[in-house]
C-alpha cells in the first residue's frame, strides 16, 4: 500500500467513482480510481487530501472480505 498527497503525483487525470454507500451527509465518503495495476482511494470531502494507492489484487482482496462483513 501507498500513501500519496494528492498534489501533483499525476492523478489528476483520474476518474473518480464514489461509492454507492456514501451520501453527501455522511461520513463514509470514498471514492475510487482504477489504473493498470493500481487501485486508488481517497475521501470524497477531502479531494485534495492524501489518497491511497494498492495493487489490483490487494484491492480485489479487500472487496471480497468487506464483502462478507
Amino acid at each position: 500500500m501507498t500513501l500519496r498527497p494528492a498534489a501533483g503525483g499525476g492523478t489528476a487525470a483520474l476518474e473518480w467513482v464514489k461509492s454507492s454507500y456514501s451520501s453527501n451527509e455522511g461520513p463514509e465518503c470514498v471514492e475510487v480510481a482504477a489504473t493498470p495495476g493500481t487501485v486508488h482511494v481517497r475521501d470524497s470531502k477531502n479531494k485534495p487530501g492524501p489518497q491511497l494507492a494498492v495493487t489490483a489484487s490487494t484491492w480485489a482482496a479487500f472487496v471480497t472480505y468487506a464483502a462478507t462483513r
